[in-house]
């Protein structure tokens, strides 16, 4: 086969940024506040999709809610809670980047289709396995293995199918939308899903997470697109992987813009995994506290993508990106050292602004710089950090609090993150002036 010439990265100008940055920061004359807010929602496809996201986002979180929970519940195994979330993202590892690929060859409204049809599936057995009271915690391994082989389809299709329903001037205000609605859903969800549980137990959480999957998939199908044309294939799938790859390492902004996140995934949010034992073992609370906990870090998070949909037409991403490098590790020092619900609950909220603030960024100043040619397969990379740097923090993180406990593991994480956001202000100044 012949060589692949590959695109040349795009130089960017950090003082002035690129086309692409000042396209997405401009401000229409005579718009208010609030319609900056919610620019991207002008756009009717966007509209159906952030409503169907939010009423799956919300069923999905209250399975993820109710699935920790009931394991633990079911092991009293801090191990085991990092088992499940090992499971969960490893098909990200495996297979995300080839979701990337067909992401890029396929129209991706179809293809959003099957992921989300099969994750509803997936929740129905879960759902039925729990109201013959039948459900082990291999079973919970094993459909959480399922979704994951899912979600590495879905998740890069989904990153890239923003662009397909906003103008390019208003992608860094849908991107950040689609956070809030991912953080408002982690909100209610939790909440809505300790209420359920404790009221009817688990099965009807995850019950009505399988119905929620209805709201997206209907909402994918009355969407209006142009008809999609498949780009010529010169390439087999490995060789179009390949030169996804190469194209990101050998661009220095994108690779500082892949290890950040990366860093904080393996480090920073592996306090994620540890809620339901944090909600047992050190508040000595029930679902509903561990339910809390959950809407505690939704409710910091939907107010950090709501002031970066509000504030986006300013620029200072680089300044954000680094603000949330030190705000997310230094709320986790304050959650390891608190007993009390109501300050875990402020200090989750803190923990919710920071994670939010540098996954934004990271993801928005990623898309600005990207081809769309290779959109896909860029944002595969990114999905696989993130999708699947879960599981590697979970799977360290539950074998080491078994040992010196839940409160120790989280400080040594957020010492981790805290030294290497320092580590960044230092080596890597020029991203503090991207705009």
């Amino acid at each position: 086969m012949a060589d692949v010439k590959l695109p040349t990265p795009k130089p960017v100008t950090l003082e002035q940024g690129s086309d692409a940055q000042r396209l997405d920061t401009q401000v229409q004359p005579g718009s208010s506040g609030l319609q900056r807010t919610f620019a991207a929602l002008r756009h009717p496809n966007y509209r159906l999709w952030f409503r169907g996201q939010l009423v799956s986002m919300i069923g999905t979180w209250m399975q993820t809610s109710a699935q920790g929970f009931l394991v633990f519940q079911l092991t009293h195994s801090t191990a085991y809670l990092g088992y499940v979330g090992f499971a969960a993202g490893v098909p990200s590892l495996l297979f995300m980047l080839f979701g990337g690929v067909i992401a890029d060859r396929v129209a991706r409204r179809k293809l959003l289709v099957i992921t989300q049809s099969t994750m509803m599936l997936l929740a129905f057995i879960l759902a039925a396995l729990t109201f013959l009271h039948v459900v082990q915690p291999w079973h919970i391994v094993l459909l959480a293995l399922g979704l994951g082989t899912a979600n590495a389809f879905d998740a890069p299709a989904g990153q890239a199918f923003v662009l397909e329903l906003v103008d390019r001037e208003d992608l860094t205000n849908a991107i950040a939308l689609n956070s809030s609605l991912m953080n408002l859903a982690t909100v209610v969800g939790p909440t809505v899903a300790g209420l359920t549980y404790a009221a009817f137990g688990p099965a009807w959480c995850f019950t009505l997470n399988g119905l929620s999957f209805v709201a997206v998939i209907a909402a994918l199908l009355r969407m209006h697109l142009p008809a999609h044309v498949a780009a010529p294939r010169t390439q087999s799938a490995l060789a179009q992987l390949k030169e996804g790859v190469r194209y990101t390492l050998a661009d220095p902004l994108l690779r500082l813009l892949i290890i950040v996140p990366a860093v904080a995934v393996l480090f920073s949010a592996i306090y994620a995994t540890l809620l339901p034992a944090w909600a047992v073992e050190v508040l000595h609370g029930n679902a509903t506290t561990n339910g809390l906990l959950q809407s505690a870090r939704g409710i910091g998070s939907l107010l950090g993508a709501l002031m970066i949909a509000a504030l986006a037409h300013f620029g200072w991403r680089g300044r954000w990106l680094t603000a949330g490098m030190f705000v997310y590790p230094l709320m986790l020092l304050v959650l390891a050292t608190v007993r009390t619900l109501p300050l875990s609950i402020v200090a989750l909220a803190g923990v919710g602004w920071g994670g939010m603030v540098l996954y934004n960024m990271a993801n928005t100043l990623l898309q600005v710089h990207v081809p769309d040619a290779l959109r896909g397969r860029v944002m595969s990379i990114y999905s696989m950090i993130m999708f699947g740097g879960i599981p590697l923090g979970a799977l360290w993180a539950g074998q080491v609090a078994r040992v010196i406990g839940p409160p120790r593991t989280i400080m040594f994480s957020a010492v981790v993150s805290l030294v290497s956001a320092m580590l960044f202000w230092i080596l890597a100044p020029q991203v503090r002036r991207l705009v």
